[in-house]
This record gives structure tokens, C-alpha cells and sequence, in this order.
């Protein structure tokens, strides 16, 4: 077996950080937040949760893959995964908990989603880009 490169120790390091994050937020919106945000707060929430774990699930494939499947594009589709994560999930939390903050300024945030599901599309397609390159 093949030890791993710098690029998937740093993918397992983020995926088990973001697994943890999505778990724990997970519990927090349906033990704490659920009492204190309204249906679409407390739904737009929850999508954040469940597009983090997807994509930590997707994150660990990748690790995987970049052992039969050499390819470039598998790092970049990682780094996409990431930030799609950050950009996405992260945004959603901000937007849903903003009356909790007090801090109405974050509704400014609303055009970081987008941008993050860009992200989460854009990694889906350098996985199959990858698998193209490879092609035997």
C-alpha cells in the first residue's frame, strides 16, 4: 500500500474536522435551535448540516480514489469540495442564526450561497474531468 501524499492527509484532516462540525451542528440545531428559529431558519440550517456531511463523505471518497485514479483534477475537486463547504454550509448557518447574532448585516451574505453550491458543482465535475483524463 502506498503511503499518502501531503494533499490526502490534509483532505482526511478536513474531513474529519468537518465530519465532527456537522455532527455537532446537527445536534445543535435539533436540541437548542429548534426552539429558537422559525421552521425556515431551522430548515435552512439543517440544509447546511446535511451539504457539510455530504461533502465530507465525498471528501474521504476522494482520499480514496487518488489511490487507483492519479490525477490533478482529484485535487482540485477536493479543494472545490472544501470551500463549497465553507462557502455554502458556512453561509447558511450565518444567514439562518442572524436574529440569534443580532447582527442583521449578515443577510449580505445571501450571495456567498450561490457560490458555494458553485463550488460543490464545479468539484462533481473535475471528478468526472478526472475520470475522462484516464480514460484507458
Amino acid at each position: 500500500m502506498n503511503p499518502l501524499t501531503l494533499v490526502q492527509k490534509v483532505f482526511l484532516l478536513l474531513a474529519g474536522l468537518s465530519g465532527a462540525m456537522s455532527v455537532a451542528l446537527g445536534a445543535l440545531a435539533s436540541h437548542w435551535l429548534k426552539d429558537k428559529l422559525n421552521y425556515w431558519e431551522l430548515n435552512t440550517f439543517e440544509t447546511g448540516v446535511r451539504y457539510q456531511m455530504y461533502h465530507t463523505l465525498a471528501l474521504l471518497g476522494i482520499v480514496i480514489i487518488m489511490n487507483f485514479l492519479p490525477s490533478k483534477m482529484l485535487n482540485v475537486t477536493g479543494f472545490l469540495f472544501i470551500g463549497g463547504i465553507a462557502l455554502f454550509s458556512g453561509s447558511l448557518y450565518l444567514l439562518s442564526v442572524k436574529v440569534l447574532l443580532q447582527m442583521p448585516s449578515l443577510s449580505a451574505l445571501g450571495p456567498v450561497t450561490p457560490l458555494g453550491g458553485l463550488a460543490f458543482i464545479l468539484g462533481w465535475i473535475f471528478l468526472a474531468l478526472a475520470v475522462i483524463t484516464t480514460w484507458e
